[in-house]
């Protein structure tokens, strides 16, 4: 089987393909101090459940420090496994229409790769994560660049953290828009807000470049806004992990 690892600044995702099928995923805390054996000890913790046999390995990564102990870590314990690391150089079929290509992250390359395999082109990408990014992929299957902005869970904690009468709250949707107390009143500027940000952003895109075959949500939070935003179209919980499968498929005989 093939394991994919997105390393994310909040979370890491892993995933066992079988050909096209996602058999197995986890998802776990991101830790910038964790040493090249501890993610071997998660890693191996998590795959031997299931007695999974790895055949192949494809990983991106957006924390400089994971990316160097993952980096000895499957040199260490996975040596012999084929292994695709997303870096300059590595064939993903993507071309990085913007002004420093070296900029982008390889995350956004993947879900570029991944939604014009599904999806076809022109097509926006929105991935709910610690920021929130918006790929725009042409109708070549370009990365044309896209806006970022600040993630769900970072806004609710610089609010908590700047207002002295706000706190967290649970993130579901509220009785309606209009907040009868202070935590459906939050609640409702989240995720609300949120949504009509996408419709906003989404709807800016488009005037741009013409219509778009799909604006596909994706990432942990995507949940939380999807059902509340017009301009979503898709749902694809796994898309970074598929744009790993496919770049492997590329770079391995």
């Amino acid at each position: 089987m093939l394991l994919a690892i997105d390393v994310g600044n909040t979370n890491i995702v892993l995933a066992t393909f079988e050909g096209e099928k996602l058999v197995h995923s986890w998802r776990v805390r991101t830790d910038s101090r964790q040493t090249a054996d501890e993610l071997a000890l998660m890693f191996r913790g998590l795959l031997a459940g299931d007695a999974v046999q790895i055949t192949g390995i494809a990983a991106c990564s957006t924390v400089p420090s994971t990316l160097r102990e993952l980096r000895t870590m499957l040199g260490r314990y996975y040596a012999d496994t084929p292994t695709v690391i997303i870096e300059p150089g590595v064939k993903t079929g993507v071309q990085l229409a913007i002004d420093n290509p070296k900029e982008v992250g390889s995350d956004r390359v993947m879900n570029t790769l991944a939604t014009y395999h599904l999806f076809g082109g022109p097509s926006i990408v929105v991935d709910f994560g610690t920021s929130t990014n918006y790929d725009v992929v042409s109708a070549r299957g370009e990365f044309l660049g896209g806006p970022l902005a600040p993630g769900i869970e970072i806004s609710v904690d610089a609010l908590a953290a700047r207002a002295a009468q706000l706190r967290k709250v649970e993130l579901v949707r509220p009785r309606s828009v209009i907040g009868k107390n202070t935590v459906e009143a939050l609640q409702a500027g989240i995720i609300f807000g949120f949504a009509a940000q996408v419709d906003g952003i989404a709807e800016r895109i488009i005037a741009e470049i013409g219509p778009v075959n799909a604006v596909v949500a994706t990432g942990g939070l995507a949940p939380l806004v999807i059902s509340e935003s017009r301009a979503i179209t898709h749902y694809e919980p796994s898309l970074t992990l598929i744009g790993l499968r496919l770049a492997f498929e590329k770079n391995t005989p």
